[in-house]
């Protein structure tokens, strides 16, 4: 490595966030990008190990242990190239992964773990800055066309691997704009979409073809699809939202979390908004689910100017270190704190919301209950219990459903094709992302259930090695 015994010398520092009173004040990214001196101080503290973990704990599989020894030598673009290697959208990663491989760095088994995200994000922001990244369309065409619906992450991987194999590629999106879930999901402060538009850019000059506003299945009709194309990647995530149907949840004030970010963001790139605005601007928010989801809420109501931010969660409080059901290099579940939880509120945990409570028709409080947790002694799973007069009000003009998804929309498309779904309603497929009707492949949230983006590059790296493997019986892609 640059250093040896950089892990001995060095501690971890991760990067700077802006300032609380500067950055609620507008939707822009909250982390500073790190000096190159620093990443490559940080990047030192690799300890190049003989069995690196961070490869097993990240399902891209990226060369860590070597572009970290290449930043540490100021050799960027080997850095680059090795990183691009295994990813399509770094500078997506690099600024909302939850950096799995983190936790499995060896380093973090008696020590803080390398800054792995914050060096990948490093190495690609400087590799657009210096000009290493350009287009490079296929040299040689196929004859063969591939249709991808979604625009998501696990679609936008498919298509860029699929062009790179040379198919003629299309993705269809029903919104106005590509990007799915990290155009209208993630807020503008943790993601700009400037970093998509930057990266679409690029896939449109080597041959990658976008079209929006366009229901597949719907105003396109299934049969022109199937007629016009040789293979299907379906990409359109896990868009139902799990409700919470209690008493009083017809009141005004109640909405998903994903239109009220999907809102905020098209507010925040002036765009065209049908419908009731969802604004906390003064209001009494609360946002039910204590996930990354309701964080991003607890975020975007502090931007709109929320007079209270509340976010519970019915499951117990994490703990803030690993315990023993949660060793190295296992991912754990413990307790996170995010730039938004930094910039104020108040979070609840083993919480049920019993019912919404309100006036002439609008919310105006949540009856709640304290619950604990304990194993069934028959079966051993863990069983929800409420505590008796441990019910109490939280008052709400304006909340927030977090609570995750369900499936993909069935109707359309996927009940026009007849797929089979599994037991949670999600497309069915064999090893090879096939589904039950050949040449139509699902990957991403599609197939998976709700996941995290970086695994849902990762499937869609994989499933174009299997639609490219289908359509020319075999593939130089890489399987993962």
């Amino acid at each position: 490595m640059g250093d040896p015994k950089g892990f001995l010398k060095i501690k971890r520092q991760n990067c700077s966030y802006r300032s609380i009173d500067e950055r609620v004040e507008d939707f822009h990214e909250v982390a500073i990008l790190p000096e190159n001196e620093h990443s490559q101080e940080q990047s030192s503290r690799c300890m190049d190990c003989g069995t690196p973990f961070c490869h097993w704990g990240c399902p891209l599989g990226n060369y860590i242990p070597e572009w970290n020894q290449f930043i540490a030598e100021g050799l960027w673009e080997k850095a680059f190239t090795l990183l691009v290697a295994t990813n399509n959208m770094p500078e997506i990663t690099g600024r909302i992964c939850p950096a799995l491989c983190e936790y499995a760095c060896v380093l973090g088994i008696n020590d803080e773990a390398v800054t792995i995200r914050e060096n990948e994000l490093a190495i690609i922001e400087y590799a657009f800055k210096h000009g290493f990244i350009k287009p490079f369309p296929p040299q040689k065409r196929s004859g063969k066309n591939v249709a991808v619906i979604g625009s998501g992450p696990s679609g936008l991987a498919c298509a860029a691997q699929l062009n790179r194999a040379g198919h003629k590629v299309v993705v269809f999106e029903k919104a106005d704009k590509i990007g799915g879930i990290l155009r209208y999901g993630i807020p503008y402060f943790k993601l700009e979409k400037w970093v998509i538009d930057r990266r679409l850019d690029i896939w449109k000059k080597e041959g990658i073809e976008f079209r929006v506003n366009v229901d597949v299945g719907g105003d396109y009709p299934t049969s022109e699809l199937l007629k016009n194309f040789d293979a299907v990647c379906l990409a359109s995530g896990s868009r139902v939202p799990r409700d919470l149907n209690i008493k009083g949840r017809n009141l005004k004030g109640i909405h998903f979390a994903l239109d009220y970010l999907t809102q905020s963001n098209k507010r925040v790139a002036h765009d065209s908004i049908n419908g009731e605005i969802i604004d906390a601007k003064g209001e009494k928010v609360v946002i039910i689910g204590g996930g990354d989801t309701g964080s991003d809420c607890v975020g975007t109501a502090h931007r709109q100017g929320a007079s209270s931010v509340v976010q519970i969660e019915v499951l117990p409080k994490p703990p803030e270190h690993r315990t023993e059901s949660m060793p190295w290099p296992t991912y754990p579940f413990i307790l996170k704190t995010t730039s938004s939880h930094q910039e104020g509120g108040e979070r609840y945990w083993s919480v049920l919301t019993k019912e919404f409570i309100g006036e002439g028709g609008r919310l105006k409080k949540l009856n709640c209950v304290k619950v604990e947790f304990s194993p069934n002694k028959e079966n051993g799973r863990l069983e929800m219990k409420e505590i008796p007069g441990s019910e109490f009000e939280i008052e709400a003009d304006l909340a927030i459903l977090a609570v995750g998804f369900l499936h993909p929309e069935h109707k359309g498309l996927i009940s026009d094709l007849g797929l089979k779904l599994d037991k949670r309603g999600n497309i069915e497929t064999d090893g090879n992302f096939m589904s039950s009707r050949p040449g139509i492949f699902a990957a991403g949230d599609a197939r998976t259930g709700q996941s995290l983006v970086v695994n849902a590059i990762s499937e869609g790296r994989r499933a174009a090695y299997h639609i490219d493997t289908y359509l020319m019986g075999k593939s130089w892609l890489p399987i993962i």
